[in-house]
């Protein structure tokens, strides 16, 4: 029976960085991926020979010792991540439909604060404020310091304080409050459920720095998949652990995978969805309350996607990100009962392709399981009619919308597909159709670190902060258990050379 320091589940973000870590650490590492290729929502797929992002478009904290630019340097694979920086002027459009108002805010932080006060006289107090608070929160958060992440976490104020809260009582333009909550869409959940301490954990690198990625996802999947070839990682793919054998004091001794083999290692990681993980753990080793505990998460925001390229030779055509609003109330945009016009954000990039450089315009809407319910038991290739019925009429409704916004479009842009919340599901795996995993709402306590089988972690988006930046941080921390505070702390030290 073969034998492994660590067996890690799921080849997303998550577990690629966590595998990463482990190996950089001396360890003998097994990922094991339940779909035919790792790297998750990362992932890219190509259509007319064009390639396109399924779930990562863009980040930020990318800055000079940025936490996602030091994860990154510490993992080796910085000079294989090239950003791509969004315009200085107009990188970031906030679109108001119901009054038809238009704002084009610059990037970097402090710019962006100078266009807002500019835009909302009146509101610089609370501008002021807002930006403020957020550095605090930042930087107070240990977490997203690498050279603190041994140390013991504490909660702050902030995290029990909601972020309505604090734009109903600082801020007084409706439209402002759209432009401050709009990054609520980058994690899926409401202004009114989520902390304000969590939206700047998640949002203030964005608001410092919005960067696309050259290569996109694919850049990330790429490099960590030589990355660890080269560290002498194990992976299989379309496997899983189908049974948990040899349990003794609350420790697995033996795994059995769905092709018959068995293993043993000193630890297993999961960095899948908690119900997921639940899914797969002997139900008689749980506790009812933590079964309850899990169940009572609810999922965050899907989103229905089309992918496309834009035709024409226009010269003003430009990497940016549009947020297009029906109106000012992120929370109503975000309520999955909602049937009303949802939110819609349009993602302009380029790929260079055989020394021909394509238009590329990505519209994503927010979806929800109530969306499709009635086609949840459906999967690829064996969909009903009113399925692509649904799809084709959502295809119309938001080619309309971006036309609207963009009229020359309306003869450019060529659509190459579209990809419902199930189409999500069925090929990235994503549990209950979601893009960010479990809502993070406030006062939750997700599944993180020790599981109640002794040998068994939890890791991933749905524990720490969702997107890239919180998945990974959350590899960074589990991976200080595994090897040890100490030798932990000196290799951060060692990897950064500071």
């Amino acid at each position: 029976m073969k034998h492994y320091d660590s067996i890690v589940v799921g080849s997303g973000i998550s577990g690629l960085t966590l595998a990463n870590l482990l190996a950089l650490n001396g360890q003998k590492v097994l990922i094991i991926e339940k779909s035919n290729r790792i790297g998750g929502s990362m992932s890219r797929f190509v259509k007319e020979g064009i390639p396109f992002d399924t779930g990562f478009h863009f980040t930020g904290a990318f800055l000079q010792n940025g936490i996602l630019h030091d994860m990154l340097s510490v993992l080796g694979i910085e000079n294989k991540i090239e950003p791509v920086i969004l315009s200085d002027e107009e990188g970031q459009v906030y679109v108001f439909e119901n009054d038809n108002k238009k704002y084009y805010m610059p990037n970097g932080v402090l710019h962006f604060i100078k266009k807002l006060k500019e835009t909302f006289p009146g509101e610089e107090e609370g501008i002021d404020y807002f930006f403020n608070l957020g550095k605090k929160i930042y930087e107070e958060t240990i977490s997203l310091d690498l050279l603190r992440i041994t140390e013991a976490p504490h909660a702050l104020d902030e995290d029990y304080i909601s972020l309505q809260e604090v734009l109903d009582e600082r801020i007084k333009s409706g439209h402002l409050k759209g432009i401050l909550s709009t990054l609520c869409m980058c994690y899926g959940v409401k202004p009114s459920e989520v902390s304000v301490a969590n939206h700047f954990r998640v949002a203030y690198g964005m608001y410092d720095s919005v960067v696309r990625i050259k290569k996109g996802g694919g850049a990330f999947a790429g490099a960590f998949k030589d990355t660890l070839l080269n560290l002498g990682v194990d992976i299989k793919t379309k496997c899983t652990i189908d049974e948990f054998l040899d349990i003794e004091d609350n420790i697995v001794k033996k795994f059995v995978l769905s092709t018959g083999e068995e293993l043993s290692c000193n630890q297993c990681i999961f960095t899948i969805h908690p119900k997921a993980i639940i899914e797969s753990l002997p139900k008689e080793n749980l506790t009812k309350a933590f079964l309850a505990r899990v169940s009572d998460f609810e999922p965050a925001s899907g989103f229905f996607s089309m992918f496309g390229t834009i035709e024409n030779d226009d010269k003003d055509f430009t990497p940016s990100i549009v947020s297009i609003l029906p109106s000012d109330d992120v929370n109503t945009l975000l309520e999955p009962s909602n049937d009303g016009c949802s939110a819609l954000v349009l993602m302009t990039s380029y790929e260079d392709i055989d020394n021909k450089r394509v238009r590329i315009l990505t519209a994503m809407e927010p979806s929800f399981g109530e969306d499709v319910s009635q086609w949840l038991d459906s999967s690829v290739g064996n969909r009903p009619k009113a399925y692509y019925e649904y799809k084709e009429k959502k295809e119309q409704q938001i080619k309309e919308r971006i036309f609207q916004y963009n009229p020359a479009y309306r003869d450019s842009f060529k659509v190459l597909c579209a990809a419902s919340i199930l189409t999500y599901r069925d090929y990235l795996n994503s549990y209950e159709c979601t893009a960010y995993g479990i809502k993070q709402k406030m006062g939750q306590f997700n599944v993180f670190g020790k599981l109640p089988l002794r040998n068994l972690y939890a890791c991933g988006q749905s524990s720490v902060l969702p997107g890239v930046v919180g998945a990974m941080m959350s590899s960074f921390i589990v991976a200080r258990s595994i090897v040890g505070r100490d030798d932990y702390t000196n290799f951060i030290k060692t990897r950064l050379r500071r």
